[in-house]
This record gives C-alpha cells, sequence and structure tokens, in this order.
C-alpha cells in the first residue's frame, strides 16, 4: 500500500460516521419546532444530555425508561433551558429523541466505509442504544433503554479523557504492545503519541503568538493550564523513550542478524522488522518533538515574562506632545534650545536588544551599495471620478478601432469566393487605409489570432444564443459579439449565415511593415496568408 497513513481507515471512519448519522438523524426533523428547540445547537445539546443519562443509568445498572428519560428533561429544562413544555411534552420530546433520532424509528443504520487496502466500501452498522423489558413493582411492564457499544464510544470519545491523561494512555498502551510483540498496533499507538506531542507544541507556538499580540487577552487560567501540560509531557518523556528506541533496536537487529545468519525471514517477521523500524523512527521524531516542546516551554514563560514586564511599565510612561511641549515652548522661548537635550535624553536611554543569527555566518558575504535617491514631493491633485471617466473614453476609443479594422476586413471578404489576407493588404495599401486596417500592431493581430482560431463563426447560432440571454455591455473586444453588431448595421447582411477563415499556404508569409505599436515604436508583422469568406443563404 503506497499510503500507510490510510489503514485501518474503516475504522476511523465508523466513529465519523456516529457523528453523521446522529446528526442527520436530527437535522431533517421538523417536530424540534413543536417543542420550542429551534437551533440546532440547542437540538444536538440536548440529545446528548440524554445520551448521557442513559450512560448513567446504564452504569449504574438501574431502569431507564421513557418515563425516567421524561423526567429528567423536565428538570434540565426547568432549571436550563426554560422552554414552556408541560411534563407530557417533555416525554413525548423523550420518546423523539431515543425512538426517532437515536433508534431510527426501528430502522437499521448503516454508514459505509471505504477501506483503501481492498479498494472497497465496508457497510458498517451504527447502533447507540438497545432496549430490554423490564417490570416496574414486579408488576408494570416497561421498555428500559441503555448504551451499545457504539453509544459508549460516542460519549466516551467526548470528555472521558483529560488532555494530560492522553498520553499517558496512550505510552502505556504502545508499551503493553512492545511486551506483547504486537508491534502492527504499537505502531498506531506510537503514531498517535507523535501526534499529541505534535498537537501540544502546536499550542505553546498559538500561545506565543497570542501572548505577542496582546497579553492582556491571554488569561492567567490558560498559561497555568498549558504550563502543567508542559511539565507533564516532558517530565520523563525522554528517558522512557530512549529506553524504547534502544529496546526496538535490539529487536530490528536480532531479526536482522537472524535473517542473515539462520535462514530467510517468513512473511510474518519480515513485516515484524518493518514494523519495528517504522517504530524506531516515530521513536526519534518524538524524541525530537519533546525537545521543541522543551524549548518551546521555557520561550511561553520568557515570552509571557516580558511582555507583563513590558506593560507594566506602560503605566510608568510619560507622554508628551511634540506640538504643545516642545515646539510651543521653543517658539515663546528660542533659548530653550540649548536645553533640548534633558527633554530628548529620555529617549536614548534603553539599550537596544542585539541579535545574531548564526545562518548569517555561512552566507555569502555580498558589496551593500547604497543608492542615493533625491527626494522629492509632488502634488497630485487626483479626481478618481475623472480618472474612470478617462479609461472609459479611451477604452470606448480602443474598442471603435477594432471595430474599424473587423468591418473593412469583413467588407473586403463580402464576395462569392472570399478574399486573401495578400489581397487585403494591396487593396488598403492602393486605397490608403492601412491603418484602418492596422489601427495598431497589438489590435490587428488579436483579430486575426481569433479569427483563425475560430476558423467557422456560425452567425445564425449566435444570433440565437445572443436572444436567448442577456449579456451586459462590454467596453473588451468580443469577436463574436462585434461580428454581429457590424452585420446588424446593414440590412443587406441579414441572409450572411457563416464567416469563415482558413490558412491558405503555411510556406506563404505576409509582412505588413512599419506598422504602430501601442507602444508608440515601429515594426514590422509577418502573418499566414489566410483566406476570409462570408457565406450567405442561398
Amino acid at each position: 500500500m503506497q499510503y500507510d497513513f490510510l489503514k485501518n481507515f474503516p475504522k476511523r471512519m465508523k466513529h465519523v460516521g456516529m457523528y453523521v448519522l446522529l446528526i442527520q438523524n436530527s437535522i431533517q426533523k421538523t417536530t424540534w419546532k413543536q417543542y420550542g428547540f429551534m437551533k440546532v445547537d440547542e437540538q444536538i445539546n440536548i440529545i446528548f444530555s440524554v445520551v448521557l443519562y442513559i450512560m448513567e443509568q446504564s452504569l449504574k445498572e438501574e431502569n431507564c425508561t421513557l418515563d425516567d428519560i421524561g423526567s429528567y428533561i423536565d428538570t434540565i429544562n426547568m432549571q436550563h433551558f426554560y422552554k414552556k413544555l408541560s411534563y407530557d411534552e417533555c416525554r413525548q420530546l423523550g420518546d423523539f429523541i431515543v425512538n426517532v433520532i437515536l433508534s431510527n424509528e426501528g430502522k437499521a443504520m448503516y454508514f459505509d466505509a471505504f477501506d483503501y487496502e481492498t479498494n472497497s466500501y465496508h457497510i458498517t452498522n451504527i447502533s447507540y442504544v438497545a432496549n430490554r423489558i423490564v417490570y416496574i413493582d414486579g408488576e408494570l411492564k416497561r421498555t428500559s433503554y441503555y448504551l451499545t457499544d457504539d453509544g459508549y464510544n460516542l460519549i466516551l470519545s467526548t470528555l472521558e479523557i483529560e488532555n494530560n491523561m492522553k498520553l499517558t494512555i496512550h505510552e502505556m498502551i504502545f508499551q503493553m504492545h512492545l511486551e506483547k510483540q504486537s508491534y502492527d498496533k504499537a505502531v498506531d499507538e506510537i503514531k498517535n503519541v507523535f501526534n499529541l506531542m505534535r498537537i501540544q507544541l502546536q499550542k505553546i507556538q498559538e500561545a506565543i503568538s497570542q501572548i505577542r499580540r496582546n497579553a492582556l487577552n491571554y488569561s492567567v487560567k490558560d498559561y497555568k493550564e498549558i504550563l502543567e501540560e508542559n511539565l507533564e509531557t516532558i517530565s520523563d518523556t525522554k528517558q522512557k523513550f530512549n529506553n524504547y528506541r534502544e529496546m526496538v533496536k535490539s529487536r530490528a537487529k536480532e531479526l536482522e542478524e537472524e535473517n542473515i545468519n539462520v535462514k530467510r525471514l517468513n512473511e510474518r517477521d519480515e513485516e515484524k522488522l518493518n514494523n519495528l523500524r517504522e517504530i524506531e523512527t516515530y521513536l526519534n521524531r518524538t524524541i525530537d518533538e519533546h525537545q521543541r516542546i522543551l524549548n518551546s516551554h521555557f520561550d511561553l514563560k520568557m515570552v509571557y515574562t516580558d511582555e507583563l514586564e513590558a506593560l507594566s511599565q506602560m503605566s510608568m510612561i510619560s507622554r508628551f506632545s511634540i506640538g504643545r511641549d516642545l515646539y510651543e515652548k521653543v517658539l515663546e522661548k528660542p533659548d530653550a534650545l540649548d536645553n533640548i537635550d534633558y527633554f530628548l535624553r529620555p529617549l536614548f536611554n534603553r539599550d537596544v536588544v542585539k541579535t545574531y543569527n548564526i545562518n548569517k555566518t555561512f552566507e555569502l558575504q555580498k558589496t551593500v551599495k547604497k543608492k542615493e535617491e533625491e527626494d522629492s514631493v509632488e502634488v497630485i491633485d487626483f479626481d478618481e471620478d475623472d480618472w474612470y471617466e478617462q479609461r472609459e473614453k479611451e477604452r470606448a476609443e480602443k474598442l471603435l478601432q477594432y471595430e474599424k479594422s473587423l468591418s473593412y476586413l469583413l467588407e473586403a471578404a463580402d464576395c462569392e469566393m472570399g478574399v486573401e489576407l495578400s489581397q487585403i493588404k494591396e487593396i488598403s495599401i492602393k486605397d490608403g487605409l492601412t491603418d484602418i486596417l492596422i489601427p495598431t500592431l497589438e489590435i490587428f493581430r488579436e483579430i486575426m489570432i481569433e479569427l483563425i482560431k475560430n476558423q467557422v463563426i456560425d452567425i445564425i447560432e449566435l444570433k440565437k444564443e445572443r436572444s436567448e440571454y442577456i449579456k451586459d455591455a462590454s467596453l473588451d473586444f468580443q469577436l463574436n459579439d462585434m461580428i454581429l453588431q457590424i452585420l446588424d448595421k446593414l440590412p443587406q447582411n441579414e441572409n450572411v449565415v457563416r464567416i469563415e477563415t482558413y490558412r491558405t499556404n503555411y510556406d506563404e508569409k505576409i509582412v505588413f511593415e512599419d506598422v504602430m505599436s501601442e507602444e508608440g515604436k515601429r515594426k514590422n508583422i509577418i502573418c499566414s496568408n489566410v483566406l476570409i469568406r462570408l457565406v450567405r443563404e442561398e
């Protein structure tokens, strides 16, 4: 398999599916409105509150009937949600949550999880609650609900393990798998350990970033919490994982020596060896991550301390108005300039913080040439409306040049056999209309490229498209739109059905000399000879 991290993907997706199906069953129901739970977050909160109650009753091995659930909802509603619900309505709401949302009205629930190892979907069944018949006071027959394994997994994945305990638990599971030589499972656990350490490092970096932006927005409670998590992570983790690494190295070495000196490893032992190597890789990365967390831990303390000290010093800083307290005083008494150093001296009391970048030592040092630039101030009277108006005017003039050039081409091509570009060149030179045909190099080139690229332009189809769709007027060149505009101006063009443009001879080149470009430079244009023809309806 190319990507090892996609192993056990169906197992991961089953956990995802438990949330997906639960939300899907809830969000599609309009029954919530009857009980005043309009917002999705309110609905999800009450669902999980009921599931937690069922779990507690299951753990205590006590009955959990609809009467019990209704009474529970009635209590938390009066104390927290404040919905106008009677006891009977609370019982009905409990029935709706348990039997419709959690039990899907008695229908089995499935979630398709893709398996990358077999390249197929695994249909996994998901069930949150089950029920059994119980007798209340030995006579009343009732249905009692309890959580299934999926229900427990759903709840236990929300909060039951504290953040500072997750690393310890995964480490214990990893150690257990190593002792049992279940190396495939140990690989998954060491990945989980590494991921938890990476998450902790990211939390430290985000905390440092928040503190630097504004230390007052980072509470002491958050600071204390992250410090405790850091200490829990770095307490004795490095020594433990060094020991694990030595153990893994020795076992991998034993398998390698067995492969070389005794026999070739079978498929199972070879898989063990590969897993041991992967475990060693992740152990090395975990130890590196431990060192980064240790360094970041001290950085966090230093940054938080410095920022708080800087904030405390702000109250001691006296602020002055340069205009009022300096310029005006000097204007009133110019002799005060002799003592100006008393006013400016505090600005230079604080030492400049110097840092040295060791990487600069290994870089090639280049001579820095200072460029002398003359300070110039140019006052520009800028009117935004006039600027836009000028831009629109320039674009309209350019569009008119496109239209005149294309009209000249189409007029010349309006004959039974069509006309070649070489002939159009001779005609334009003879009539002195070359500037109309080629107003600028860029305009003429864009028109010819569009004609050659389209080859056959269906006028009937273009007119049909124009009648069916409304387009905004544009001041940018659009070949199809401009052709329709040109043809519409003359009634005799109503029977034009196609405009065809074909290259006649790939070796033959047409040269237009001394053509003006938009940059104001004179250039020559070399074009392939093409045939342009207007086809009319017979």
